[in-house]
Formats: C-alpha cells, sequence, structure tokens
C-alpha cells in the first residue's frame, strides 16, 4: 500500500482487499477499487460497492430454511429445463447446530443427558433433511448438535483469519453469516456481519454482497479496568453510549492502548454485542494477542506463522500502543476503560444499561412507569402483591422483582473463560460460605462449546456451580434463545394470579419482550457473575452494596463484595486451566463423535424426496409458476393496513422462535395434523414448514398492535371491526384481493436476522411495510422477498400525518423507480411522500426478479444456457 492507503480504517482495507482480487470487470470493477482507496471522500456518498467475503456460516434456525430453499431450487430448476445439479454453494458454507437444544431438565446430574436426548426425538425430521443437505450439497459442512454455539464454535476452531486455498493465493478469512451475532467474529481481526437468511443464500450461490461503503467511526479505548469489573460491564457500557452516538449502517473500529488491555475473549464480547449498538461491524484488527489466542486454542503453528507474515505485509497487522499507526476514522470517541463500572441492562432491551448500584431502585420505577421499555404500569396499590406458594413440600414467596430464570448461556459470554472462571469462583465462595439458591429458580448452564466443561473442571469450580443449580444443561443457544423451557406450574400460577413483574437474568445478548419467557416480564442481562449472585438473591429488588445476600452458618450477613473474585485472581486461574490441548480434545471429533447424529438414516437422492405427511420439512411455495421471464408487477392499490405498530418491533415480535401457544393457528394447523401439543416444539424448530411459520408471522403475546391498544397476536379485520388473528385477517383479505401494507415507527426489524419476518409477511399478502426506520439486516430480508420498505420523510410518522391505519392506500411506485427516490402514498383524505428504501441497483433487481432467490435462479438458468 502507498501512503494514502496507510491512512484508511483496516476494516476499510479488507474491503479494498476483496475488491482487488475480485476485479474482473463485470461483478467488481475498477471504478469499484478506485472509490474503496477515496474512502475518506466517498464515504458520504452513499456509493455502492461489492464485497464478496471467504465464507458463509449458518445455524439450524436459519440454515434449515436456508437448505429447504436449496432443495427447492433444484425442484425449481429442473421444473424450468435446467440442470438441478447447477444448485450448490459455491462459497464454502458451514452451518453449526445449536438452536435446536432446550432447557426442558435442569439442576440435575442428568439434565445434559435428558435435554439431548429431547432434542434429537423432537428434531430427528430436522436432522435427517440436514444429513440429506450435507451429501447432497457440495460445499458445505455440518456440525452436529451438541457442539456448541455457533459464534463461539467459529471463533475456536472455524475461523481461519487468513484463507489460503488450492493454489496458495493468500486472502483475508472474512464471512457473512444468518444470524445477526455473526459480529463476534470480529474480536478476532475478521471482518463479519450478519445478513438476512436469505441474502446469505446468495452469497452462498456465489453472489457478491451489494453494499454502500460505510462510514468508520473510530473508537478509541484507553485506562484500565478496576478489580470488579468484567467484560460484560463493559460491553454493556459500550452498548448504551454508541447507541446514544447512533452508528447504525456504520463500521465501528477498535483502536487505543486500552485495546491491548482487554484479551480475544473480551474483544469478541464487545464485538458481539455489535447488533445491539446498531454497527455493522465492531472490528478489532489482529495483533499479537491475537496471535496469542490462536496459539492457546491450538491452531497449527505453520499455519500462524504464514497469517502473521501475510498480515504483516499488507499491513493488516496493528499495534495499539503505536499511535502513528492509528488510521483515519469518520469519527472518534472515546471510553475510559476505568469509568466503567459494573452493569447489568434492562428490563426490555439491551441497550438500556443499569448500574448494579442502581438496580432495585431502577427496577422499582420500571414498576410504576407506564407501559413502554422502562415501565410496566402497575398500579400504586399492587405494588406489595405478595404471592405464597408451594413447591415440592416447601412453601415460597413470589413478588414484584422475584427471579424465576437465572441462565449462564449464550456465546456472548461462555466464549470468555474470565467471566466463566469468574462465575464458577464466585459460586465456590458463596458455598463456603453457606449460599444458596432457592430450587424453584430454574438455574441453567449452556455453554458455547465443550471446552468450556474443561477448563470448569480442571479448575475445580463446577462442584460448586452445581450445588447452586447451574449443572450443564446443554451446548447451545437455550436461554438466550427463548429456548429456557417450561417453568414450575406452581410458579406460574402464582405469577399469574399475583399479574408479578417476574425476573429473567442471563448472560445473554437480547432481552426482548416475550423473548426469554412469557411468564417473565422482565428480563436483565448481566454477566455469569452477576447471574448467580441474582440467583443467590432471589430478587433483582437487593442493594448489593447495603443488603446482603444472605448469611454464613454463624448468622453473620454475606455481602456480594464478600464473595466476589477479583480480575487478578480469575487471570491467575485462567492461565493455569484453560490450554491448547483442550480445544484440540474438543474439536478433532466435532464431526463425527456425536453417536446420535451418525446413527441417523439420511438420502443419498440428487433431489429431495418430501414427505407430504411431514409437519417439520415442506416444499415452499416461493417458486411456484416461476418462469425464465421477468414477472409483472402490479400497483398497490387501495391497499389495507394488516398492522399498525410503534417503535422497536423486533424480528422476535414479527416471528417469534419460542413456544407455540395452543389456541394460536399454528397450534391448530398442528392438531388437525395430529401432532399433540406436548410435540408441538418450537416456531424456530418448525422454520422448515412454511404452513407452519406463515401462521406464526405476528404471533408474539408481546406484540402491541395500535388497532387493538393492548399486547396480543392479534388484529382487527377493518372491513367488519372484527378482532382476530393476524393469519385469519390475512387470509380473508386474501380472499376479497386485496393487498397488504404494516405501518411502523423507529427501527422497525430490530433484533435476530430471521428470514421468516421477511418470509412470512410475504406469505400473508404484505406488500409493504411504511415505517421511521428499518434496521438493516431486516430491510434486506424485506426486499429479498419483494417486499417494498417505505421510509417516512424525516420529522414525519403515521401520527404526524393523522393517520389511523384504516385507510386505504394506494403506493404509486413507477417501473423506473431508482435507488432511494421518493414516492408518493395517497389515501381518500391525504397524500404524503415516503422514501423507497431500495439502497442499491442491485436491490431494485431482487425487487423486479420477485426475491432474491427468484433472480439467482434466473441468472443460473440463463448462464447454464449460454
Amino acid at each position: 500500500m502507498n501512503a494514502s492507503k496507510d491512512r484508511l480504517p483496516f476494516s476499510i482495507r479488507v474491503l479494498l482487499e476483496s475488491c482487488v482480487r475480485n476485479c474482473d470487470e463485470f461483478v467488481v470493477k475498477r471504478s469499484d477499487v478506485e472509490k474503496v482507496i477515496d474512502w475518506k471522500h466517498t464515504q458520504y456518498d452513499s456509493i455502492e460497492i461489492p464485497f464478496k467475503p471467504s465464507r458463509v456460516i449458518l445455524q439450524d434456525f436459519t440454515g434449515v430454511p436456508s437448505v429447504v430453499d436449496f432443495a427447492a431450487m433444484r425442484d425449481a430448476v429442473k421444473q424450468l429445463g435446467g440442470n438441478p445439479e447447477l444448485v450448490n454453494p459455491l462459497c464454502p458454507t458451514d452451518l453449526v447446530i445449536d438452536h435446536s437444544v432446550q432447557v426442558d431438565f435442569s439442576r440435575t446430574a442428568e439434565s445434559l443427558q435428558k435435554n439431548e436426548e429431547l432434542e434429537f426425538e423432537r428434531n430427528k425430521e430436522r436432522f435427517q433433511f440436514l444429513k440429506w443437505g450435507a451429501k447432497a450439497l457440495r460445499n458445505m459442512m455440518i456440525v452436529p448438535p451438541g457442539s456448541g454455539i455457533v459464534h463461539q464454535v467459529n471463533l475456536e476452531y472455524l475461523a481461519r483469519v487468513v484463507f489460503k486455498n488450492e493454489n496458495y493465493l493468500l486472502y483475508p478469512d472474512s464471512l457473512v453469516g444468518a444470524d445477526s451475532h455473526t459480529t463476534m467474529i470480529n474480536g478476532l481481526g475478521i471482518v463479519g456481519w450478519g445478513v438476512g437468511g436469505i441474502e446469505a443464500e446468495a452469497v452462498m450461490l456465489g453472489q457478491a454482497v451489494s453494499m454502500v461503503l460505510p462510514e468508520v467511526v473510530g473508537y478509541k479505548l484507553f485506562g484500565k479496568l478496576h478489580s470488579m469489573v468484567t467484560s460484560t460491564d463493559v460491553v454493556l457500557t459500550i452498548t448504551k453510549h454508541l447507541r446514544q452516538v447512533g452508528v447504525v449502517g456504520k463500521f465501528v473500529e477498535f483502536f487505543g492502548p486500552g485495546v491491548s488491555e482487554l484479551s480475544i475473549a473480551d474483544r469478541a464480547t464487545i464485538a458481539n454485542m455489535c447488533p445491539e449498538y446498531g454497527a455493522t461491524i465492531g472490528f478489532f484488527p489482529v495483533d499479537d494477542i491475537s496471535l496469542l489466542y490462536l496459539r492457546q486454542t491450538g491452531r497449527d503453528e505453520v499455519n500462524i506463522k504464514y497469517i502473521e507474515a501475510y498480515l504483516r505485509a499488507v499491513k493488516l497487522f496493528r499495534n495499539y500502543k503505536d499511535s502513528s499507526e492509528d488510521p483515519d476514522f469518520t469519527q472518534v470517541v472515546e471510553l475510559d476503560l476505568s469509568s466503567v463500572k459494573p452493569s447489568t441492562s434492562g428490563p426490555k432491551r439491551p441497550q438500556d444499561r443499569v448500574l448494579v448500584s442502581e438496580m432495585k431502585s431502577d427496577f422499582l420505577s420500571c414498576l410504576q412507569n407506564k407501559v413502554g421499555f422502562k415501565g410496566f404500569g402497575i398500579k400504586p396499590e399492587k405494588l406489595e402483591t405478595r404471592v405464597p406458594f408451594t413447591f415440592d413440600g416447601r412453601e415460597y414467596v413470589l413478588s414484584h422483582g422475584s427471579v424465576v430464570i437465572a441462565a449462564i448461556t449464550s456465546c456472548t459470554n461462555t466464549s470468555n473463560p474470565s467471566v466463566m472462571l469468574g462465575a464458577g469462583l464466585l459460586a465456590k465462595k458463596a458455598i463456603e460460605k453457606g449460599l444458596s439458591v432457592s430450587p424453584y429458580i430454574k438455574t441453567s448452564m449452556s455453554p458455547g462449546s465443550g471446552v468450556v466443561t474443561y477448563y470448569l473442571n480442571e479448575s475445580g469450580v463446577t462442584p460448586y456451580l452445581e450445588k447452586l443449580g447451574f449443572d450443564i444443561v446443554g451446548y447451545g443457544c437455550m436461554t438466550c434463545i427463548g429456548n429456557s423451557g417450561p417453568l414450575p406450574e406452581t410458579v406460574v400460577e402464582a405469577i399469574e394470579k399475583g399479574d408479578l413483574v417476574a425476573v429473567g437474568i442471563l448472560s445473554g445478548n437480547r432481552n426482548f419482550e416475550g423473548r426469554v419467557h412469557p411468564n417473565t416480564r422482565a428480563n436483565y442481562l448481566a454477566s455469569p457473575l452477576l447471574v448467580v449472585a441474582y440467583a443467590i438473591a432471589g430478587t433483582v429488588v437487593i442493594d448489593f452494596e447495603k443488603e446482603p445476600l444472605g448469611t454464613d452458618p454463624n448468622g453473620q450477613p454475606v455481602f456480594l463484595s464478600d464473595i466476589w473474585p477479583s480480575r487478578e485472581e480469575i487471570r491467575n486461574v485462567e492461565q493455569q486451566c484453560v490450554i491448547p490441548a483442550m480445544f484440540g480434545e474438543v474439536y478433532s471429533k466435532i464431526q463425527y463423535g456425536n453417536k446420535r447424529w451418525n446413527s441417523i438414516p439420511a438420502s443419498n437422492s440428487l433431489l429431495y424426496p418430501w414427505d407430504e405427511n411431514s409437519t417439520y420439512i415442506k416444499r415452499p411455495p416461493f417458486f411456484e409458476n416461476m418462469s425464465r421471464e421477468l414477472p409483472k408487477h402490479r400497483p398497490i392499490e387501495n391497499a389495507r393496513v394488516l398492522l399498525y405498530l410503534g417503535d422497536s418491533v423486533t424480528t422476535d415480535h414479527i416471528s417469534p422462535a419460542g413456544s407455540i401457544a395452543r389456541n394460536s393457528p399454528a397450534a391448530k394447523y398442528l392438531m388437525d395434523r395430529g401432532v399433540a401439543p406436548k410435540d408441538f416444539n418450537s416456531y424456530g424448530a418448525r422454520r422448515g414448514n412454511d404452513a407452519v411459520m406463515t401462521r406464526g408471522t405476528f404471533a408474539n403475546i408481546r406484540l402491541v398492535n395500535k388497532f387493538l391498544g393492548k399486547a396480543a397476536p392479534k388484529t382487527i379485520y377493518i372491513p367488519t371491526g372484527e378482532e382476530m388473528s393476524v393469519f385469519d385477517a390475512a387470509m380473508r383479505y386474501r380472499q376479497i384481493g386485496t393487498p397488504l401494507i404494516v405501518l411502523a415507527g423507529k427501527d422497525y426489524g430490530s433484533g435476530s436476522s430471521r428470514d421468516w419476518a421477511a418470509k412470512g409477511p410475504y406469505l400473508l399478502g404484505i406488500k409493504a411495510v411504511i415505517a421511521e426506520s428499518f434496521e438493516r439486516i431486516h430491510r434486506s430480508n424485506l426486499i429479498g422477498m419483494s417486499i417494498i420498505p417505505l421510509q417516512f420523510l424525516p420529522g414525519e410518522n403515521a401520527e404526524s400525518l393523522g393517520l389511523t391505519g384504516k385507510e386505504l392506500y394506494t403506493i404509486e411506485l413507477t417501473d423506473d423507480i431508482v435507488p432511494r427516490q421518493r414516492c408518493l402514498v395517497k389515501t381518500q383524505s391525504k397524500c404524503f411522500e415516503v422514501i423507497v428504501r431500495f439502497d442499491t441497483e442491485v436491490e431494485l433487481q431482487y425487487y423486479r426478479n420477485g426475491g432474491i432467490l427468484q433472480y439467482m435462479l434466473r441468472r443460473m438458468l440463463a448462464d447454464d444456457a449460454n
């Protein structure tokens, strides 16, 4: 690189290398290379560039529908006269099965075995299908269930850092993943981010990611963390800070001497939470600590040497203590690590940080505040409600703030030995002081890889965690994604009887309403150490500085400070107990070490043999009646509003992953096919069946539809004024040929990169969404399903325009549309402009083809014909 390129942010250098290496004057042009080189000036111009990632990573909730789509595409290619063998991933793809296991059993030594047995029993059809995919589709590796969480497995095992192809060409590892927390890998200096499952499929088929050249916010870290502070506290602080700064759609690149104080696990924790602070990536360039991590995790020494040599040669290697290496940034913000204090986040959003010292007062305020992100609207006379109940023959009492779920879970924290060992040391000291956890609290530990088990055992803390109820219940996402399993019936009855705001405390990355468990209205993200602490306390209505956790055998009060291990104490144990041999032992058998997986039979056929009776895997209707020619788009005239929504509607609200309610349209569909309620499984596990998923669209019990003014998975069928399920209303509209739209507020589609949050609305008949703003991945997914994302003009929204949502809407979209142009929306009494959020020409092509997969199919058929 010459001097001008030396000032580019390191993350932009990765984009530049990709453009240079793939420049063919067709997909990637010389002009694209020049745009990236001139980033300092072009970053403000919404310039589109292509980016070809080195690989794709999937988890099974997003992976199953992707493989279903590949199977259906093979059928469609054959039907259109093409060769179905053409349909294969062209980009190396790894799929890790981590979302299927649930916490059905906990607090026993048999929990792990029983949960895994149930996982295989429930998901046999899904797993058979994925084994077909592993055999039939070239260039795809499937990591069996029980191996760990996709992002931790990626960090510890799959990550290359530098790719070496068959011709010994070296180039940076980079990836996209069909999961928003793919960003975790940026902690190891690998550029990667989450995309919609639909967009991931296009990349798998060799398509470049079309992206707007981003601004890059430099985040300078300096100072040192206090002894009582964890990496979780750091990330919750950064998340709140960057939400305030505003980094949506931007890259964040960390620099400064403080980065050298952070381990790769600490950096990965910060990078993992990138979707929560809204950026595309949170990047830490490779340095000496990165190489040390590769050695610690058992990577090949020869590979590590060429990784270092290559990255130094192309100036992608970083010395954080040398400020002369600092690149130019769009904007610089700073954090003094010494200012970080112990924190949690909640009760309903990950960006709402709460200092532990203020937790009690903050929660009590939330109880009384009006219903919202920081409020539950509990009436004054109900604040002191206490409900007695019996569990295992003993009487207990629940009140507002009682902890009923305490889960050490999620790749965000279980990938970090410092906080996991910290939790173990805290548990040891708690047991030695005579403390315990009430038996009705659902405690669990679900590590992101088997390595965690090794070092917890090696350090000797496992028995103490188990005595407090934190037995290992499985290796997967579990509580973090809502697979928290059932609570004891008497606990549920007490919560419902008192209309209590019960609490889930988890070391996860998301705590949106209705996600963790239907009966925990308040959910707080916290470090594993604080998860254990609040489980012991049994409530969040406690001031740890002034109130004891309990008493020792002599009746003396025990405070949290009495059992809290210091960073130095944790570091010493980590250095002794986390060794490379553990990683080698665990990952040497990752593909073939699961006997249950190995025993599952699978078809060897080129085309998937669909079973018409299956309630898990069903051929999707996306390619029905597809032709080789472009479809004609009908104007959207006299559309009805299916839902009128507010701010921060998440993909969990749109397409929940959790349990299937027994009174829901999805439940009726399953029961009509002979599936008993106990075998419903979850929406996430049913993503291979469009009939279930369409009925589950907008089925979250916490969905607030302004037509109703209350939380419920329902809407109003406007022609008659009837209240009914969203699915039933959509089908009524379909019968009379009425197109549908959704009205929404800010940050529509935030949360997980869930493709069914776009596929479901498409199958309901939704043609457009008009919102104040869109989350990046969800906007991409909508376009991938040919749903038009329309954005209100700045300062405008449905309320300011006087819309009731009960009008008829006509959207005047012409055939000569260009990216980000404005168009008119007309109702009977109003006419207003919106921005059409097709941001690139490629996105317009997806829309014109009726979706991204249809676009890829037509290209494939055209290439084959030539």
